[in-house]
């Protein structure tokens, strides 16, 4: 079983001025890369085939914490590439709108939790929103836990991942994290999101 480093969906300067180009050729052609590596050397000699992603994080108790670390980082950093666009922002529509509404009362007051979240968040970690007993919520989780695993506190299913890791954002905005995680929003792939949404 070999994982591998997916495509970007866009090149490295499509989400300047609020992502900085720099900033996404080493977070993606650095870090990213060297969790799939790191976790394809990480599992070489187990005996495990054709396992996903998911269901690795899924049962993940059972591995090293390399793997954890390793492929934790890759399934995070996936989701939150795709969550992205150069052509984002605005706001939700559909079913996520009405369930954004309904969670959280308005995409205004949702954006207003999670970025208070993220600035919550101690040290290096991922904010999510996602589903959990039909109700949309919002969590954290430290390093690069996620909340598909099973040492995870924080239970969802995600269908947001934002990373707070300092290499995400400190190039361009030093320490400055609520002005990243407000960027943010400028080029969040609604769309995206909401396919994960509907898949539920």
């Amino acid at each position: 079983m070999t994982f591998t480093l997916p495509p970007l969906p866009y090149g490295f300067e499509a989400l300047e001025p609020h992502i900085d180009t720099q900033t996404m050729q080493i977070h993606y052609g650095k870090h990213h890369a060297a969790y799939v590596a790191n976790l394809n050397k990480a599992i070489e000699n187990l005996d495990i085939k054709d396992i996903t992603i998911e269901e690795l994080l899924a049962n993940v108790s059972k591995y090293s914490n390399t793997v954890r670390n390793n492929g934790g980082g890759h399934y995070n950093h996936t989701m939150f590439w795709n969550s992205m666009s150069g052509h984002g922002g605005g706001n939700p529509s559909g079913k996520l709108l009405d369930a954004i509404n309904s969670s959280f009362d308005s995409v205004e007051n949702f954006k207003t939790l999670f970025n208070a979240a993220g600035i919550a968040q101690f040290g290096s970690g991922w904010i999510w929103l996602g589903v959990k007993e039909n109700k949309l919520t919002i969590c954290s989780t430290p390093n690069q836990d996620n909340p598909l695993m099973d040492i995870a506190t924080c239970k969802c299913v995600p269908i947001l991942g934002v990373d707070v890791w300092e290499h995400a954002y400190y190039l361009h905005y030093q320490n400055r994290r609520m002005e990243y995680l407000q960027a943010f929003w400028n080029v969040v792939n609604w769309e995206n999101m909401s396919i994960r949404f509907n898949k539920l």
